[in-house]
């Protein structure tokens, strides 16, 4: 049994001022700190992400009957509900847990940071987030591409104009196919795999880099584009092999975003996966009028790994999940 702490006092010290410059990074702007439930009856339809679970044996109902509550994997929702009840600018630095292996990048339970500017565009957001980025981590100017572009450029293959068999011959050509992604049916699938496995490691090795205007069907919370209806206003920023960021235009119709849950249930059951209950109080927060914004979410405990030169998120974290 490890009982120690995986981060050292000096690295604490460092954390907590790195932590005190992200809220005054805020304070400046007026943006407001906020804190929403880590459980929640509802949790998200993604068929990427799995929430943990458990059991409340007091209600809440007249009959006092148990109900299963979840632990957020992110506060994007609840945070939402906050602005369709009229705040301002918001943000969050809180907990959120997904049911993920452990690794070099990620523990079940981590630190996010979540914010949302009312009226910005996600150009705009952008700007922003490279503001934090170089105040925290000292860094260039950053690099912004479309996600188009940057297949085009790392691959000669155009996302928005592609066919599986084009990818998978790609992938067979760089050596990286294997036998599970070949059962696979779905262009997303493909695409993602060839940015997180061949573009990914080629960009943002020197300064972080912002790929922008994703494929529509990788945004279920983003809103279409103005421009082309291929895409949506999603971004993510990558910087020395870290992912950091994602985020967007956020999507206010109502009934577009039920749909898409909808959408993600229908393929929850086609890959014999369980269908979970669509956020209702959500979906009546969009109803009742979502206001025009952008939000982002940044992964605050890779961001520290970068801050202070750290190979692993253990280093800033005082417990993993296997010492907890």
């Amino acid at each position: 049994m490890t009982w120690s702490a995986t981060m050292s006092w000096q690295d604490a010290q460092e954390k907590s001022k790195i932590l005190n410059r992200i809220r005054k990074f805020f304070e400046s702007r007026n943006v407001i700190e906020v804190e929403t439930p880590l459980l929640c009856k509802s949790t998200i339809t993604d068929i990427h992400l799995d929430p943990f679970s458990t059991t409340f044996s007091y209600g809440p109902n007249t009959h006092n009957l148990p109900v299963d509550l979840f632990l957020q994997t992110s506060p994007e929702y609840c945070m939402k509900r906050l602005l369709a009840s009229g705040y301002d600018s918001i943000y969050q630095i809180s907990k959120a847990f997904r049911h993920e292996p452990m690794g070099r990048f990620h523990n079940p339970e981590f630190t996010i940071l979540e914010w949302y500017q009312i009226g910005y565009s996600q150009h705009e957001l952008m700007q922003e987030v490279e503001q934090l980025l170089k105040l925290i981590l000292r860094c260039d100017d950053a690099i912004y591409v479309t996600y188009q572009n940057v297949f085009i450029d790392n691959t000669g293959i155009d996302p928005l104009d592609t066919t599986i068999s084009e990818l998978v011959n790609y992938i067979e050509e760089v050596g990286k196919i294997s036998d599970w992604l070949l059962k696979e049916n779905k262009l997303e699938v493909f695409l993602q795999f060839v940015l997180s496995e061949i573009i990914e490691p080629k960009i943002g090795l020197s300064t972080p880099c912002f790929i922008y205007d994703f494929p529509i069907a990788q945004a279920s919370l983003a809103k279409p584009s103005d421009i082309d209806p291929r895409v949506s206003e999603r971004f993510e920023c990558y910087f020395k092999g870290i992912e950091l960021v994602n985020g967007f235009s956020e999507l206010t119709d109502f009934t577009e975003q039920e749909n898409r849950f909808l959408k993600d249930n229908i393929e929850r059951k086609e890959m014999g996966l369980e269908e979970r209950e669509i956020d209702q109080r959500f979906i009546a927060a969009l109803k009742s009028g979502l206001p025009e914004c952008a939000g982002v979410a940044l992964g605050v405990d890779r961001l520290l790994m970068l801050a202070l030169k750290k190979s692993s998120i253990e280093e800033v974290m005082t417990f993993t999940v296997d010492r907890a």
